[in-house]
C-alpha cells in the first residue's frame, strides 16, 4: 500500500493518523474530528442520531432511550463512504456510545462489492493499550517504524511527569467526574494518569469502563480535588453544567471546594481522547495537582479553576 486512502471515524484516530505523518491520507471524518484545525475541511461521515444541544441529564436519557430500541447512536453516510472508497477505515470497538463502533462500519462495508477496505478497530482501556492502538494504526498504514517512534517519545514524555511526581510525598485525593448527571466517575486511563501525576484516584479503575456514581457515597470519599471532564464537553459547556452539582446542598462543604480546588477541563480535546495528547492530559491533572511543582502553560485552554461565586 504505497498512498493508503484513509477514513477515521473517531477524533482520537484522526490524532493518531496525522502524528504518523499520513494527514495527506485523510479523505473523510467523523463529525466529531476537530484536530489538527484542517481535517474539518475533509467530508464528514458520519452523524449523530440524538440531539447533542442539551443538558447532560437529557442526553443521557437520549442514548438510553437510543440503546433500549437496539440502535446505533450514531448515523453512518453510506453512500458518502461508498464513493470515498477508502483503502483503511479505523474506528472502534471500545464504547458504543461515543463513537462510530465496528459494528456500524462492518454492516456498511458488508454490501459493498470488489475489494474492500481495511478495517482497524481501536480499543483502548490502558495507557500501553493506547501506544498498541497507535503501532497497530501505524502497521496498517505501512509504516511500523514510525508507530515504534511516535510511541517511544509519547511514552518518553510520560515517564519524565511520572518520575517528577514520584518524588513528591504529599499525594491529594482526587475524583474525576466523566458525567455530571446522572454522576460518573472516570476510569480506563484516567486513573493511571491520577496516580503517574501524584494523586490517589478515589473513584473508577485502571483498565475498566467509567462506573455510575452515588452522590452520597461522593460526600463520603470528600475528595481534596475535584476534576471535572465529561465526555466530549469542552470547559464552556462543562461550566454551564456545574448547577447539576452545586445546587445540592452538600457541595459547598466539600474539602475541594472549600480549598478552591474544583477544576474544569476540556474533556472533549484531551482526556476523553485516547490518543497522543493524552500526554497532554497527564500534564493538565499534574498542572492541577502540584501547581508548585509543574507548570506546562495548559491553564485557560485546557483547565480553568472553577469560580463558585459565579454560579
Amino acid at each position: 500500500m504505497v498512498s493508503p486512502r484513509v477514513v477515521s471515524l473517531i477524533p482520537s484516530a484522526t490524532e493518531i493518523v496525522c502524528a504518523l505523518g499520513f494527514k495527506a491520507n485523510l479523505i473523510g471524518r467523523s463529525h466529531e474530528c476537530d484536530f489538527p484545525r484542517d481535517v474539518m475541511r475533509l467530508p464528514v461521515c458520519t452523524a449523530p442520531r440524538i440531539e447533542t444541544a442539551g443538558s447532560s441529564t437529557e442526553i443521557d436519557r437520549q442514548i438510553k432511550e437510543t440503546v433500549r430500541q437496539a440502535l446505533s447512536v450514531y448515523l453512518v453516510d453510506e453512500t458518502l463512504l461508498a464513493d470515498l472508497r477508502p483503502d483503511v477505515i479505523v474506528t472502534q470497538s471500545q464504547c458504543e456510545v461515543c463513537a462510530v463502533s465496528l459494528k456500524d462500519v462492518e454492516e456498511v462495508v458488508g454490501a459493498w462489492t470488489g475489494t474492500l477496505p481495511r478495517i482497524v478497530s481501536l480499543e483502548p482501556e490502558t495507557l500501553d493499550d493506547v501506544w498498541s492502538d497507535i503501532r497497530k494504526v501505524a502497521a496498517a498504514l505501512g509504516a511500523p517504524e514510525k508507530g515504534k517512534r511516535l510511541t517511544g517519545g509519547l511514552s518518553s514524555r510520560i515517564s519524565k511527569v511520572a518520575d517528577r511526581a514520584a518524588a513528591i510525598d504529599r499525594r491529594p485525593t482526587v475524583a474525576c467526574i466523566e458525567w455530571i448527571d446522572p454522576l460518573m466517575a472516570a476510569g480506563n486511563w484516567v486513573p493511571e494518569m491520577i496516580a503517574m501525576a501524584g494523586g490517589r484516584n478515589l473513584f473508577g479503575e485502571a483498565g475498566k469502563h467509567s462506573p455510575w456514581m452515588h452522590w452520597d457515597e461522593f460526600v463520603v470519599a470528600n475528595p481534596d480535588v475535584i476534576l471535572v471532564m465529561p465526555c466530549g464537553y469542552d470547559i464552556a459547556k462543562t461550566r454551564s453544567e456545574m448547577a447539576a452539582l452545586t445546587e445540592r446542598p452538600e457541595w459547598r462543604r466539600l474539602t475541594a471546594v472549600r480549598s478552591d480546588r474544583v477544576y474544569l477541563t476540556n474533556g472533549n480535546q484531551y482526556f476523553n481522547r485516547p490518543g497522543p495528547r493524552l500526554v497532554e492530559s497527564l500534564e493538565i491533572i499534574a498542572e492541577t495537582l502540584h501547581p508548585d511543582k509543574f507548570r506546562f502553560g495548559h491553564e485557560g485552554t485546557g483547565w480553568i479553576r472553577f469560580e463558585h461565586h459565579a454560579v
